[in-house]
């Protein structure tokens, strides 16, 4: 917790504006899970659905595979998995996500540069920049994640900033050179501010 924080005093003496997030909210939780298969299913099922679809979607796959071991991730059909409330390609997904831990290319993350492991997640089909961007955070606690392409932050961002429309993820990555190699607090500072924008809670 030390290391975030001053993370955030760095980078509210890169840009000011993100102690304002501070000052109003405070200091944002810290979004970590363990590291491992079930953290990077989670991942992806909450891929371009609501929240609320997300935990409803994931309360059925817990109860079917509790531990989301490889093997047992593997042994269920692709309609199986559909049926259960993923998309075909989520599904798809859910089976190269648990062969690929089953054969051991994603438990030997330590070591590795952060980018090494974005390639070996976006090696696994239907994982792209900001799925592995998230599980780089989350899971993996990189102080230099920044999933660009992510909504909550687009708009966190426009509205901090004062932009005159929502960034692209180009644009959020050109933002986000001046916060290496903190991006991932000024991602909890901009989910923090998204939420505040909309009458959430900090979790």
């Amino acid at each position: 917790m030390a290391d975030f924080e001053a993370a955030v005093d760095r980078l509210s003496a890169i840009t000011p504006r993100f102690s304002a997030v501070v000052e109003c909210h405070g200091m944002p939780p810290l979004r970590h899970v363990e590291p491992g298969l079930q953290s990077l299913l989670r991942i992806v099922t909450d891929q371009l659905i609501s929240l609320k679809a997300g935990e409803a979607i994931w309360a059925r796959l817990a109860a079917r595979f509790g531990g989301f071991t490889p093997d047992l991730v593997l042994a269920a059909s692709e309609e199986e998995l559909r049926s259960l409330g993923l998309s075909r390609a989520k599904a798809r997904t859910f089976h190269a996500a648990a062969l690929a831990f089953g054969q051991g290319s994603l438990l030997d993350a330590d070591g590795l540069s952060d980018d090494e492991v974005q390639k070996r997640l976006m090696a696994i089909p239907g994982i792209g920049p900001w799925t592995a961007s998230i599980y780089l955070l989350a899971a993996l606690r990189s102080a230099d994640a920044w999933p660009a392409a992510d909504l909550a932050l687009q708009v966190a961002a426009q509205d901090l900033f004062d932009l005159g429309e929502r960034p692209s993820p180009r644009r959020m990555a050109e933002l986000g050179e001046a916060w290496r190699p903190y991006r991932s607090a000024a991602a909890l500072l901009l989910w923090r501010h998204y939420r505040g924008l909309r009458g959430m809670s900090p979790a």
